[in-house]
């Protein structure tokens, strides 16, 4: 059983930055893949990212070009996920996932996820 618990969202302005973070828990934690979705109002979840422990290498949707990073602190089992450059349509529920599937983890999808978070509520204001 993997818990996850995210935190940091909020309200900032158009450019600015906002820093996420997903602390996981839980006997089998260490060994998941963590992955960051986000749904906008109206919208389908769509994956942001995930940190591969496997290969320590992170997979990025195309459409952020650049804009977000995950880092990840083993000591804290944490995930963070730095956004920069935040637009009016990087406003959304943001959630913490993880898997045990390598599939899952390359191609950030939704489904293949075995734990998720209660999320947090990112709103960018223009």
């Amino acid at each position: 059983q993997v818990r996850l618990v995210e935190s940091g969202g909020g309200s900032v302005q158009t450019g600015e930055s906002l820093r996420l973070s997903c602390e996981a828990s839980g006997g089998t934690a260490s060994r998941a893949y963590m992955a960051w979705f986000r749904q906008a109002p109206g919208k389908q979840r769509e994956g942001v990212a995930c940190f591969h422990t496997g290969v320590g290498h992170t997979y990025y949707a195309e459409f952020l070009k650049g804009r977000f990073t995950i880092s990840q602190d083993n000591a804290k089992s944490t995930l963070d996920l730095q956004m920069n450059s935040l637009k009016p349509e990087d406003t959304g529920m943001y959630y913490c996932a993880a898997t045990f599937s390598d599939a899952a983890c390359r191609n950030i999808l939704g489904p293949g996820m075995n734990y998720w978070g209660s999320g947090t509520l990112v709103t960018i204001s223009s």
